[in-house]
């Protein structure tokens, strides 16, 4: 500019390829080794994807079909674009969460709404099949058909040759058909076909069970029977004792004249109020919430375990933080020697998994030949795991070194991170120790540990692996055929309900549970934390 001494530089826009900002790389197109791989795996994910699919439309699931099919096709167009950089980096975490967490969490609270579980697993079409494959008897003039048992794929089949010389083969889900032998016996009876491996005598003893359970329809209709086999050589025809009325919707017993009706509660039932064990999946909407409260066998043990889940998470808190903050003062001394070592020494027990070592407390604690009892009491006889009350002591003694370790180290870090100035000014005031850790210390500690103590709550509230692995919820409780125990917490009643013994798998009533769970952990945890808010006004 003239008359001001200085030069005017004029810039020219960059061309295309330079870059646009200083410092940084020219853009460059996508290698030619990068758009290969993106092709491969976009590849590899549509093939998996259309394989799901068609296994989808043959199952006729369309709603899923439908939203395998929108996943697809959005994952396609965020891989195939140029731009959209920061949805290629999210779409793997976004998809993974919506798969293995929102996913699982809806299908849960579904569940909770019907009477999934053991006999209420399927259809009502399938219970129906399953009640006539299941109530079957030998009919007394059934001819003898001489058999050999194949095996494809893990699954067994059963080559059947009738009296007339027909040679038929079927398996549980195939009914008979035609086949041609390619090895025959002595009798001329078919033993082999091609594709299927014959089982020897030895293979029939080993699978004894599944070959005498196996059942192969004679037809497509069930009603005609099936073929069964006691010894692998010789197959008899069995008909249903049950006979179902289509029309009327009815299951007639052939020996008793009994007649079961649909209950509308997923099941056939009688006027006695016997039902067939086989029943179908039904929306029963609260019923399964107001079972947990209301059923007489379940009431009671629920209320315990309950409370005795509150007072383990809150007891577990409290003292672990007690022992934790405790010893991170102690080690937090400038002129202690060794405090490396010691440290490592205090954080050994957080280096095992948590289920191993409640393993091994289980075998120190074992009342007949347990280290503690035999060793260190001198052979004393104290039910440290079948007392209810001493179950409890030991699962939090157990629990307390656990996870002590970690209070530990987040104690350490926060007394670390404090002002040194403040102590020195408070000790320049004349307060003591005590007076120091009570009203300076602790405070200030809690600013920063008190989320970590809620989140210490949710986690013990659900602390599954050392109660299962400890004292397995027992000692059990004598008034329910529920398998519930005094140290059960409501995380391994959950469990118990949905895979253990006792009253069998009841998946419905185990995720209302779950949601009971999850209610009550997120409104503790709500409140907790907005009460610390007022720990924010110390800083």
């Amino acid at each position: 500019m003239a008359g001001t001494g200085t030069a005017t530089t004029v810039r020219r826009p960059p061309t295309e390829g330079e870059d646009r900002a200083p410092g940084r790389a020219p853009r460059t197109p996508d290698s030619m080794l990068g758009l290969l791989a993106k092709i491969l795996l976009l590849g590899f994910v549509d093939a998996i994807a259309v394989f799901v699919m068609f296994q989808l439309v043959a199952t006729e699931e369309w709603l899923v079909f439908g939203i395998s099919l929108v996943v697809t096709l959005a994952i396609n167009w965020i891989y195939l674009r140029k731009d959209g950089l920061p949805a290629k980096y999210l779409a793997p975490g976004v998809f993974f969460l919506l798969v293995f967490q929102v996913f699982v969490m809806v299908f849960s609270t579904y569940i909770a709404f019907t009477n999934y579980g053991d006999g209420h697993n399927s259809t009502k079409q399938d219970a129906i099949e399953s009640i006539q494959l299941s109530a079957q008897e030998r009919v007394p003039d059934s001819p003898q058909y001489s058999t050999s048992v194949l095996e494809r794929d893990g699954e067994f089949f059963l080559l059947v040759t009738d009296p007339s010389g027909r040679v038929q083969l079927g398996g549980a889900d195939q009914p008979l058909q035609d086949a041609t032998a390619t090895a025959t016996g002595p009798t001329g009876a078919a033993t082999g076909v091609e594709g299927y491996r014959t089982l020897e005598f030895a293979d029939l003893l080993q699978n004894q069970a599944s070959i005498g359970g196996l059942a192969v329809p004679l037809s497509e209709n069930v009603e005609d029977g099936s073929l069964r086999t006691a010894d692998g050589s010789s197959a008899f025809v069995y008909k249903p004792k049950l006979s179902y009325d289509a029309a009327a919707d009815t299951f007639t017993d052939t020996i008793t004249g009994v007649v079961y009706t649909d209950s509308g509660e997923g099941s056939f039932a009688a006027a006695d109020g016997s039902t067939l064990s086989t029943g179908w999946k039904i929306n029963v909407g609260f019923q399964n919430f107001e079972r947990a409260f209301t059923d007489p066998n379940l009431q009671g043990p629920l209320l315990q375990v309950v409370a005795w889940t509150f007072a383990f998470a809150l007891l577990s808190v409290a003292s672990t933080f007690a022992l934790g903050l405790f010893l991170a003062i102690a080690f937090n001394r400038a002129d202690l020697r060794g405090k490396k070592i010691y440290r490592i020494l205090m954080i050994l027990p957080y280096a095992f998994p948590a289920f191993l070592s409640g393993l091994v407390w289980s075998g120190l604690l074992n009342p007949e030949f347990g280290f503690i009892n035999n060793a260190l009491l001198g052979g004393a006889d104290i039910p440290w795991l079948t007392d209810p009350w001493l179950a409890k002591f030991s699962v939090l003694l157990v629990n307390l070194w656990l996870g002590y370790p970690y209070m530990f180290l987040v104690c350490t870090g926060a007394l670390q991170s404090l002002p040194e100035e403040v102590d020195e000014a408070a000790r320049m005031d004349g307060a003591g120790a005590w007076t120091i850790f009570r009203a300076i210390k602790l405070p200030l500690l809690l600013v920063s540990l008190a989320p970590l103590l809620i989140s210490s709550f949710a986690f013990n509230f659900n602390n599954f692996n050392v109660i299962y692995m400890l004292t397995g919820g027992g000692p059990r409780f004598p008034d329910t055929t529920f398998d519930v125990g005094a140290t059960d917490i409501m995380i391994t009643m959950v469990y118990k309900v949905a895979f253990g013994a006792g009253t069998g798998r009841d998946y419905g009533l185990a995720s209302a549970l779950a949601i009971i769970i999850f209610i009550i952990v997120a409104t503790v945890s709500a409140i907790s934390f907005n009460k610390t808010k007022a720990l924010e006004e110390i800083n």
